[in-house]
């Protein structure tokens, strides 16, 4: 249980709030490269820690996110034309660069240098494994760029997608890390998704419904062991790296590929879920893409036309009591994602965790809460800039692995926690 005082410090992520200071010390996924597809196309309204702007990219190739709205009378710049080397506004016809700076004003005579005194809040942003990532904070404190694997294997080899998720960042997040509800939730689909089924590790999920948490520190933020009984003598353990502040890793199932998410706050009633999967020493095959596209695994369908799951709030998510009934879907509603996300909104757009009775198996929420008010809290005193920004602590993997009860997972599974080039992730 939090205080209402703690709770609106880790909900709250816009200008000046300590979390959202924390956050915007990070690089972030912002867009995939998709929807900027190609110089002078049309630029994409992009809300992010409460602040609206407007991306695209100009006649050379070069991206920008720049405030939305034109500096003259406010206008939202994504009615500009994205022409010659900036964007202009359609009202009056000032125009933007990338870096936000204001290059013409036509009304204006050019010799009065009027122009070069407008300048938009514009921000950072770099090209990375078919996302567009963006930094937010002081420039002085920008951290090197992401090295997350999904990110640096070759192209065939990751799938990314992202979906809005209608409620507050942290209790999506605090879903990714949740590692107990998978006996339950997803246990429909354990055996039947075509990214997860056919897994030896399907079978302890399902048959040892009281799974045991350790949490540990790490460099970056926390590991989160979660370890069930297999065979006599041993453990069958789920390990899912948090990495500050955002990041989580799913366990992987067999063969399938890894993945995993960013929680990326839109607003405080909203968050982008970014999901990626990718196999570290082969490509993905089309049957594999082909179902991620489909929306199974950790992936949705769409509304047409936006990043909105098909299944939301204003349809019920389509759930199929009969479905529920029978057991083949245990909520009713088809989809790991859907299945995490309709129960997460359900909590309300921001959950009040005053009301909230936490057990054992919340270990790793309570301290991923912890660090997190932490790290907000020596930003803004001390200015201490947090972990997580470098890339030894992005080079990860989450790890399904059977040890002896005797080894502690920390020291036995760490090597296969680290992300290498060419070695194969290490799975159940």
């Amino acid at each position: 249980m939090l205080k209402k005082e703690q709770n609106d410090l880790l909900t709250q992520t816009g200008p000046g709030t300590p979390m959202g200071e924390l956050f915007r010390r990070y690089w972030l996924p912002a867009l995939l490269s998709t929807e900027l597809p190609q110089p002078d196309c049309p630029p994409v309204r992009l809300k992010l820690l409460s602040e609206p702007m407007v991306a695209f990219r100009d006649s050379a190739g070069r991206l920008g996110v720049i405030d939305e709205f034109c500096a003259h009378r406010g206008v939202s710049l994504w009615f500009g034309r994205n022409e010659e080397g900036g964007i202009r506004c359609p009202y009056h016809g000032w125009k933007y660069d990338v870096n936000g700076q204001c290059i013409d004003v036509p009304s204006e005579p050019a010799e009065s240098g009027y122009c070069n005194r407008i300048k938009l809040k514009s921000y950072k942003l770099v090209e990375r494994g078919g996302v567009i990532w963006i930094y937010m904070g002081p420039p002085a404190e920008e951290p090197p760029l992401p090295e997350w694997e999904f990110a640096t294997v070759p192209a065939p080899q990751s799938f990314t997608s992202k979906r809005l998720q209608e409620c507050n960042w942290l209790q999506a997040m605090e879903g990714g890390i949740d590692s107990s509800h998978v006996s339950f939730l997803h246990s429909g689909a354990l055996n039947h998704d075509p990214l997860f089924k056919g897994a030896k590790g399907n079978q302890y999920n399902l048959s040892d419904l009281k799974p045991v948490f350790e949490v540990v520190p790490s460099e970056g933020g926390l590991n989160i062991g979660v370890r069930r009984n297999a065979e006599e003598g041993s453990y069958y353990w789920r390990i899912t790296p948090w990495v500050m502040p955002c990041f989580t890793m799913v366990p992987p199932r067999g063969d399938h590929p890894v993945h995993g998410h960013f929680w990326v706050p839109i607003d405080d009633e909203n968050n982008w879920a970014w999901s990626f999967d990718y196999h570290p020493t082969r490509d993905l095959t089309k049957s594999e893409v082909q179902a991620m596209e489909d929306g199974k695994g950790i992936h949705v369908r769409y509304v047409p036309g936006t990043f909105r799951p098909l299944q939301n709030k204003d349809n019920d998510y389509l759930m199929d009591r009969a479905a529920q009934k029978a057991g083949v879907h245990y909520s009713g509603i088809e989809g790991i994602a859907m299945q995490d996300a309709s129960l997460q909104e359900s909590m309300g757009a921001i959950q009040d965790r005053t009301r909230e009775n936490l057990v054992s198996t919340d270990n790793g929420i309570i301290m991923a809460r912890q660090r997190l008010m932490k790290a907000a809290k020596a930003l803004a005193d001390k200015g201490q800039l947090p972990i997580g920004r470098e890339p030894d602590t992005q080079r990860i993997r989450s790890v399904a692995i059977v040890l002896p009860k005797e080894l502690p997972f920390a020291d036995a599974a760490k090597e296969a926690m680290r992300a290498e080039p060419g070695k194969k992730h290490v799975s159940v």
